[in-house]
């Protein structure tokens, strides 16, 4: 049975903001409503300093209760710089546009807006357990640690991930004038502040660093006061010799929150309570804010209390789990401070900037010009060329630009054999201005085919089908490289066509598969064959005979497959590699015949052209690789003469599941380029020019590989010179196109639907 979409008995546990905020708006809308809040705290205890809110929300805000919104505006600090301070250099952009207001004084205007538009406050009150049989609508506020949530875990099915810094809340008695990040490397490791004015004469302040440099401080031993004292002389430059100030402040490590649900019958979670974001972006009250916003405007939207819920989760999730996807690479970059430090301070500062990927180089000029030009210059980038457009070098040859056409299967060959369709395929996205384009996996061999549709470069025919496709390229569009992927399926193979169902077993016509152990891919796939020693020596040969063919075909750069669970790659991983011999066991024996393949193939491929060699960087599973071992493998690799590592990740194991929020590879491949020092080809969620600037520009990737964006447009690459009205080397239009260079102008005056405001 539906319950009416208008409760008159709303239950509200927890008094922080977003869920006073909650029972302000539904009783506004509604003043027939009971709204009961239900907090276990006094009225002014709070454990935070200061709350920054984003101009969105404050407009999401105005538009829903001008009332808190006048009040929040009289008591707001505003300002615009952010200062990176680093090994003595302080760096200021400019032009970000922040407000802030104490969190005491968040609370008071909330505490008064709810007690004026008649909302039952009951503080230092636990809520009662049964609050979802004598209310219509029960909202659980109760924050990261929600019993709510605890209650009904098996409904709301929550992951909660702990990560690796500690951190603490303080405040201190003046105001900064900026943003401020500052990195302290101490004789126990790097220390960082972070802090930013809230009153007039009051700063929140923020001290974090990773456990084992907590430990090594010997915070962990005495009272908070203490290490308080110890972080203020630590930072004393930054605070102007002022000390620090507690308020029930303790070292914490902060937990992700993830739900699957938000709702359970007559009850939903809202912030922190259904989701937390680092605070290293300043997305918690925002978001239980928003919460708070779109709940209220789609119980006022939607017939059903059941269908009011389930828009509110639809709404809400899509925006939450964007900005975690965000909160988590900023967390990670901080967790990995220690990559950076050597970096120019100019280039540490817009690192740090562009951390998230919510500020980009593009948005970064538009803010600041001037500091994004600097960045720009240092790197190396001439006049009005983005990071982009820059020249790479691998070994003897030079790409024009940093961006890839990644691998993609294809499966369009007949009998290995690329046809007309590959020939099109790579030679449209070759004229699209990419820097390199690489074919699909091409194997070694009929067996090692992962369907029949796959190519190779086991044979002469294959070979001069290649040739044709390489020539193509070399002639219609100079200055593009084109590269081949060698592999071999191993276990993965014998498999339909991707559309017909990928990773499942042919009907009929199957071939023999081959591993490092006998373990199938998925219960419905062959058990392969162990290999043998005799079996091994055949495969190293395939690939040296497919490489050579590979030279003659005319290809600029060879790539070694070691990823996503085909052949090299199972034996990289524990979960696939079982093996007791001298091919299994520690990491460096797992290694060991990726590594004598590899060598085979580097001594047969010319000199002059780079060979690169793709990894999954962590296989997602329990047991498997981890960022640890992908260093390893990478520094493997690099001491062998690896000219680059191409950085992708899982498909290793079947059902393997991506630890929440990560959709990208720049983070993996960001460590093992600062750990390693090789080039690195970052993989995954890049699909915007701009995410390519700012990667490159933070020196976090040397290339970036798009896949999808490619199948979606061939030209990208050209289509991103148009857009930033790059007309230079980097970016060179065929002759027949360039009366297409300029982006046309199409007169649309297109702008989204606005959003329902709640109330006048």
């Amino acid at each position: 049975m539906e319950r009416t979409v208008n409760p008159l008995r709303v239950a509200v546990v927890g008094g922080g903001p977003g869920g006073l905020y909650a029972a302000a708006l539904l009783k506004r809308l509604d003043p027939a409503r009971e709204v009961t809040v239900w907090e276990r705290n006094a009225p002014d205890d709070t454990f935070g300093f200061g709350v920054v809110l984003s101009d969105e929300t404050l407009g999401g805000i105005e538009h829903a209760d001008r009332q808190v919104y006048e009040a929040l505006c009289e008591d707001f600090v505003r300002w615009d710089d952010i200062d990176i301070v680093h090994r003595g250099v302080r760096h200021t952009s400019g032009g970000h546009g922040f407000a802030a207001l104490g969190r005491r004084r968040l609370l008071e205007i909330l505490h008064d807006r709810c007690r004026a538009l008649g909302v039952d406050l009951r503080f230092r009150t636990r809520a009662p357990s049964d609050l979802a049989d004598t209310h219509d609508l029960v909202i659980a506020a109760d924050g990261v640690n929600s019993t709510t949530r605890g209650a009904h875990a098996h409904v709301f099915r929550p992951h909660l991930t702990a990560h690796h810094c500690r951190y603490i809340w303080l405040a201190a008695d003046f105001a900064f004038d900026a943003f401020r990040f500052e990195i302290a490397e101490t004789e126990h490791g790097v220390m960082q502040l972070h802090g930013y004015p809230y009153a007039p004469d009051a700063s929140t302040v923020i001290i974090e660093m990773r456990e084992e440099v907590w430990r090594a401080a010997g915070f962990d031993e005495v009272p908070v006061q203490e290490s308080t004292e110890s972080c203020a002389k630590i930072f004393a430059d930054a605070l102007r010799g002022r000390p620090l100030r507690c308020n029930n402040s303790t070292w914490t490590t902060f937990r992700t929150v993830v739900n699957e649900h938000w709702s359970h019958g007559n009850t939903v979670l809202l912030g922190d309570a259904a989701h937390t974001a680092h605070f290293s972006i300043g997305s918690g009250t925002k978001l239980a804010v928003e919460d708070a916003l779109a709940l209220a405007a789609c119980l006022d939207e939607q017939p059903s209390l059941e269908g009011a819920l389930a828009a509110y989760e639809a709404e809400r999730k899509p925006v939450v789990a964007s900005t975690q996807r965000a909160a988590r690479a900023s967390l990670e970059w901080f967790e990995n401070l220690g990559l950076y430090l050597d970096q120019p301070p100019r280039q540490f500062a817009f690192n740090l900037l562009t951390r998230s990927r919510r500020v980009t180089h593009d948005n970064l000029r538009l803010r600041d010009p001037r500091f994004t030009g600097a960045v720009e210059r240092e790197f190396g980038c001439p006049p009005d060329t983005p990071p982009m457009f820059t020249p790479f070098r691998l070994r003897g040859l030079t790409l024009r630009n940093r961006v890839v056409v990644s691998p993609m299967d294809m499966y369009s060959a007949t009998d290995g054999v690329p046809g007309d369709f590959h020939l099109v395929h790579l030679g449209a996205r070759a004229l699209g201005g990419a820097g390199l384009v690489m074919t699909e996996m091409v194997c070694v061999s009929p067996e090692g085919r992962i369907t029949p549709g796959c190519t190779g470069l086991y044979n002469g025919r294959q070979a001069e089908a290649w040739k044709r496709i390489t020539t193509f390229v070399h002639e219609r569009s100079p200055g593009t490289a084109i590269g081949v992927q060698l592999g071999h399926s191993g276990r993965k193979g014998s498999t339909k066509l991707m559309w017909e169902g990928i990773d499942e077993p042919l009907p009929e016509g199957n071939w023999p598969v081959v591993a490092p152990s006998a373990i199938p891919y998925t219960p419905v796939n062959q058990t392969p064959r162990e290999l043998g020693r005799a079996q091994l020596t055949d495969i190293r040969l395939q690939f040296t005979q497919a490489a050579w063919r590979a030279a003659r075909a005319g290809f600029d750069l060879l790539e070694l497959h070691c990823a996503h669970g085909y052949l090299l790659s199972s034996f990289l991983s524990p979960l696939t590699n079982r093996r007791t011999d001298a091919y299994g066991g520690s990491l460096a024996k797992r290694l060991r015949f990726p590594l004598e393949v590899f060598d085979a193939v580097r001594e047969v491929w010319p000199q002059e052209r780079p060979m690169t060699v793709r990894i999954s960087a962590t296989d997602w599973a329990e047991g498997g690789n981890t960022a640890e071992d992908a260093v390893e493998i990478a520094r493997a690799f690099a001491a062998h003469g690896a000219d680059a590592i191409d950085v992708s990740t899982g498909q290793v194991v079947a059902g393997e599941q991506p630890e929440y929020g990560r959709s990208y590879q720049t983070p993996y491949a960001d460590r093992i380029r600062h750990e390693i020092r090789v080039p690195v080809i970052a993989v995954g969620a890049i699909s915007s020019w701009d995410d390519v600037n700012s990667l490159i520009l933070a020196g976090r990737t040397d290339l970036c590989a798009l896949a999808r964006p490619h199948l979606y447009d061939p030209h990208w690459t050209l289509h991103a010179a148009a857009e930033q009205g790059y007309d230079g080397p980097g970016a060179v239009w065929p002759d027949p196109y360039r009366a297409g260079s300029r982006r046309p102008q199409t007169g649309r005056t297109d702008a989204p639907r606005p959003r329902l405001t709640l109330g006048s």
